[in-house]
């Protein structure tokens, strides 16, 4: 919808300069999001929709293309629905999961991926506990996750990112789910910073580590996570907390946005065809 929105107000009155002007949007677009495979895939489908009725009206393409960018939400919506049917035969009446960032309706179209498992094991009858990372720099398990989980009345722990480990140690965690930006070929993960340190704290502890993501995240044309781009973001977003600055001004920052974890560290790839497990480069296949 974002592409229908960057479109809506073009007076084009011929298809190359419509297709230039949404070329921008797109291109705009694409660059919010470089670690985030899907996004490409849903606008490389717009554009070829576009395409495909390059001869009618300029209006009518517009209408066309609203009618496709629905078509796309309400497919991630079913597909999030599967991943979380799925996802939910791996929970445990009582079990306690631990997530990190947002992978629920509010980074979706609706229900979420990691979240929507959750919401579906829920949905079961199972009784689930979940704590939530904090999330820093932009605090998304804080200020989206925790009140997401709070809406549909999961009982939710908010910790600080440096907590997780210990919370793993005093056996407070019975598995660990999260969402991906990015699956390579050989099951090397690309999501929010932090993942990472996530997934090698439930290997030592031995806690079962699940990627949740739709098919269309994972990049087969990728060997494995070294060839993922990885989002830079402004240093500011780590030296300031909701606009206030928390550091000294002349320190520097590095500030990835995503980070990668191999695939030796993750337990299975839930996906809504299924659950993939070890090895990868067969089962994401």
């Amino acid at each position: 919808l974002g592409l229908v929105l960057g479109i809506q107000n073009s007076s084009a009155d011929d298809y190359p300069t419509f297709e230039k002007e949404m070329k921008k949007a797109i291109d705009l677009l694409a660059s919010s999001r470089p670690t985030a495979v899907n996004l490409f895939h849903s606008l490389k489908r717009m554009a070829d929709c576009a395409e495909k009725n390059k001869q009618k009206k300029i209006e009518e393409i517009k209408d066309i293309l609203e009618e496709e960018a629905l078509k796309i939400i309400e497919e991630d919506k079913l597909c999030n629905r599967r991943i979380g049917k799925n996802g939910a035969s791996l929970i445990k009446d009582g079990e306690t999961i631990l997530t990190h960032c947002n992978a629920g309706a509010l980074a979706t179209a609706d229900y979420g991926t990691a979240l929507g498992i959750i919401y579906a094991a829920k949905k079961e009858g199972k009784r689930i506990k979940v704590y939530t990372d904090e999330t820093r720099p932009l605090l998304q398990g804080a200020r989206l996750t925790a009140w997401e989980l709070l809406q549909e009345g999961i009982e939710t722990v908010l910790i600080c990112d440096n907590m997780a480990g210990e919370v793993m140690r005093q056996g407070r965690i019975d598995k660990v789910i999260v969402g991906a930006d990015r699956v390579a070929a050989n099951g090397d993960v690309a999501n929010k910073i932090g993942t990472y340190s996530l997934a090698v704290l439930a290997k030592e502890n031995m806690i079962p580590f699940y990627v949740a993501c739709p098919f269309s995240s994972i990049d087969l044309s990728l060997l494995d996570g070294k060839a993922i781009p990885i989002e830079q973001r402004d240093v500011s977003e780590v030296k300031e907390i909701l606009g206030k600055r928390t550091a000294p001004r002349e320190v520097d920052a590095y500030n990835p946005a995503f980070d990668i974890t191999q695939a030796k560290y993750i337990t299975g790839i839930i996906t809504e065809r299924g659950i993939c497990e070890p090895p990868y480069q067969d089962s994401l296949r």
